[in-house]
């Protein structure tokens, strides 16, 4: 139950689990004792049923409960939300192709029990087949359980901002930000259909209870909105708050952003650990845009910090120390300053010369979160090996492809030309939505690895210290559909044992469990357990980047790097060889289109932040948390 602190910031019920599998366990257990009840009544139970990447943990658990457990669904009966619109059932990224793949393949529905809006109906039967659709859900006697999604416009289904509440079934126009978001299944955002059938927002609102799940940071500051925020039509998902019996459940990065996490202090009496101490002070300087050093007593009082200032006070202890802690994150020496006394330093004076190994999940993440910091572990003459993951190739756009080989077959006659010639053949004979062939993916995948190159060349770093690791779980799948193996783990298993760095630069902690990053960072997260109790292990410092265009709040931050205006420069001019991806980049600010403009947008935001703290004024900073497993 909720406190009532707790229900005065947050509108609709919400449960929080460390990971997406602990989640989904609960809500398949749910549907499971409901499918059983309705069984053994002699009824139906009515399932409402989401794509995308969110729910893929919640299928693959009610497989396991069909598979071990004896779970049938034969006296099941589903809906689905939505549909792209136009496309055909058998494109690889339609959804009825996704559910077959995802979940109906492998558990015992019958087929005439399944529904899906259809996206291969003619423009002018759209009307009448969303019409049917409705009554189809009416017939069954409506749905019991309805698994809603958010996408980061907050949209629930296809219905994009400006929804109403009582919109029914129907044809939609899908908003820029969410086809952006669809453009790497697609091979390229002018693949990605226009259109999509949609259940509406009031079809949605019918069900007799509803379950949004939502994983990873990215999803956090829509869900703190939908939660916490006024219902409205520019954001779908708050519409839910009117439901009697609806619930948001979460992983813990998520709903990080809600109050009851990022200021606890404001729905309880929490206990004021030097972190939550830290977190508070910063907020409380911030929101009142004062120094911290400036911060006096009666700030925290009117504040929200009485208890703080009185437990942990005066206002100017708390201020120094704060003030200081912030100030020991900084340093021009990630890898350690050699000769110093590092008593204060995130990073280790010895040995001056480390073993550095950095992770990118795919070309370009690297560069995108810490190109300044790489450029001054080159500078500053430490071991650098870079390993990319994953070959990157599902992220080049036929046209990159395409603008490559003609390029070779211009400058070569050689067997360059050969290859090039192939590729642009099979470019022509390539259907729009057809996967890539082996030949095709390899093509690619030399355009990403030479796009590193060149990023890192601009960064100092020594080529030769470029591993390319094309782990199996990407170069064998696809976006959503990744399985992690061991051919994944043993990979980098060996390249840990080969390199046994003192310093590893991660990324993908709090991502979305299915994305490349996640994947990635579980790839090294299996490994690096595997080689514990080595002496190299414990002697490494494991350090989180993000490459998602958020960067870690001050109070997480345990290394802060600044950056010149020099630097800064070269980082634009690294992130800016990564060619093919500059289509392919999420809008997180309309005014900033580029990856590289967003990436330096953010340092600069960051540097803002620490002068209005009141310590030293930087160009730009680079953020590091150390990861303690």
């Amino acid at each position: 139950m909720q406190n009532g602190e707790l229900q005065a910031f947050e509108r609709i019920p919400v449960e929080i689990y460390p990971d997406a599998t602990k989640a989904v366990a609960t809500v398949a257990a749910e549907i499971a004792t409901a499918i059983r009840e309705r069984q053994a009544a002699g009824r139906d139970f009515v399932l409402g049923l989401a794509t995308g990447s969110t729910p893929v943990p919640l299928y693959k658990e009610l497989i396991r409960l069909h598979r071990e457990d004896g779970l049938s669904f034969s006296n099941v009966i589903t809906f689905n939300l939505d549909e792209y619109f136009p496309i055909g059932h058998e494109h690889p990224e339609s959804y009825h192709r996704f559910m077959k793949e995802q979940l109906f393949d492998y558990i015992d529905i019958p087929e005439e029990r399944i529904h899906v809006p259809s996206g291969e109906v003619g423009r002018d039967d759209v009307f009448a087949a969303c019409q049917a659709y409705e009554e189809a859900i009416a017939a069954a006697g409506g749905i019991d359980m309805q698994i809603l999604g958010i996408g980061r416009t907050g949209h629930i289904g296809f219905n994009e901002p400006g929804s109403g509440m009582r919109s029914r079934t129907r044809l939609v126009t899908l908003d820029r930000l969410t086809k952006l978001d669809a453009a790497r299944d697609f091979l390229g955002e002018h693949n990605v259909p226009r259109y999509a059938v949609t259940m509406g927002v009031g079809t949605i609102m019918d069900a007799r209870s509803l379950v949004l799940l939502a994983w990873g940071r990215s999803k956090a500051e829509v869900i703190k909105q939908a939660v916490e925020g006024e219902p409205r039509d520019s954001l779908p998902a708050s519409f839910l708050q009117a439901h009697p019996s609806a619930r948001f459940v979460l992983d813990e990065a998520s709903a990080s952003e809600l109050t009851r996490n990022r200021q606890p202090w404001r729905v309880g009496f929490p206990d004021w650990t030097p972190e939550l101490s830290r977190k508070a002070i910063a907020e409380l300087s911030l929101s009142l845009d004062k120094p911290l050093l400036k911060l006096v007593d009666k700030d925290y009082q009117e504040n929200g910090l009485s208890e703080l200032v009185t437990e942990q006070g005066p206002a100017y202890g708390l201020n120094i120390r704060i003030f200081n802690e912030l100030q020991h994150t900084i340093t021009g020496w990630p890898g350690g300053k050699p000769d110093a006394d590092d008593t204060y330093r995130p990073e280790r004076a010895q040995p001056a010369r480390k073993r550095v190994l950095v992770l990118s999940p795919e070309p370009q993440d690297d560069v995108l979160a810490m190109a300044g910091t790489l450029s001054r572990l080159a500078a500053h003459g430490h071991d650098i090996t870079v390993a990319y993951q994953t070959s990157g190739s599902l992220g080049v756009p036929d046209e990159e492809a395409r603008w490559a080989a003609e390029l070779i077959v211009e400058a070569s006659r050689g067997e360059e030309a050969v290859l090039a010639k192939r590729v642009l053949l099979e470019l022509d004979e390539k259907g729009a939505f057809d996967q890539d062939t082996k030949q095709l993916r390899e093509f690619k995948a030399y355009i990403r690895r030479n796009e590193a190159r060149a990023a890192l060349q601009r960064c100092g770093v020594d080529l030769s210290c470029i591993r390319f690791l094309d782990l199996p779980f990407y170069e064998n799948g696809r976006y959503r559909q990744f399985q992690v193996g061991e051919a994944d783990v043993s990979e980098l298993e060996k390249l840990l044992r080969r390199s046994m760095p003192h310093q590893v630069y991660a990324t993908g902690s709090d991502a979305d469990p299915s994305s490349v990053s996640a994947k990635g960072f579980e790839v090294f997260r299996c490994a690096l357990e595997r080689l514990r109790g080595e002496a190299w292990v414990e002697d490494c410092y494991v350090w989180l980047y993000r490459s998602d265009g958020r960067e870690w709040a001050a109070h997480q931050t345990e290394m802060s790097v600044p950056c010149s205006p020099d630097e800064l420069k070269i980082k634009a001019q690294a992130i800016y060889q990564h060619r093919s991806q500059r289509s392919q980049v999420p809008v997180l600010d309309e005014e900033q289109t580029e990856a590289w403009e967003q990436a330096i947008a953010r340092n600069r935001q960051t540097a803002t932040t620490y002068d209005r703290f009141g310590l030293a004024e930087y160009e730009a900073i680079e953020c590091f948390v150390r990861w303690r497993p």
